[in-house]
């Protein structure tokens, strides 16, 4: 069982900057595969980025539309990730979930524990 607290959420305009932290509890995150989701209102839940770690490798997966804008890293000693997300767009309002899995993938349904969420909202 692993239980997922996100925070660092908030209030920015556009073309500013937040840090997202995904702390875990119960399990080390190492042991798993770590995304993060977004989900705006009347929208269904999409891929944002995914880290894992094989062996001292580390492994990382974003989806197109936040390339070069947002970076996914860990810290396996406080057992947190982070997505660091840079020139934030309107767009890109919505609220941001952890989740981790010991297989992971691209889908929401590709994951087993999910934190509470925390909203995002960059105005314009």
């Amino acid at each position: 069982q692993v239980h997922l607290v996100e925070s660092g959420g908030g209030l920015v305009p556009a073309g500013g900057s937040l840090r997202l932290s995904c702390a875990a509890s119960g399990r080390t995150f190492s042991n798993y595969v770590v995304g993060w989701f977004r989900q705006a209102p009347g929208k269904e839940g999409e891929f944002v980025a995914q880290i894992n770690w094989i062996g001292r490798n580390t492994y990382l997966y974003y989806a197109d539309f936040v390339k070069g804008r947002f970076t996914i890293s860990g810290d396996n000693a406080k057992n947190t990730v982070y997505l660091q997300m840079n020139s934030l767009r309107p767009e890109d309002t919505a609220v941001y979930y952890c989740a981790a899995d010991s297989k992971g993938g691209r889908r929401p349904n590709d994951y087993a524990y999910w934190g509470q969420g925390t909203q995002v909202t960059v105005s314009s």
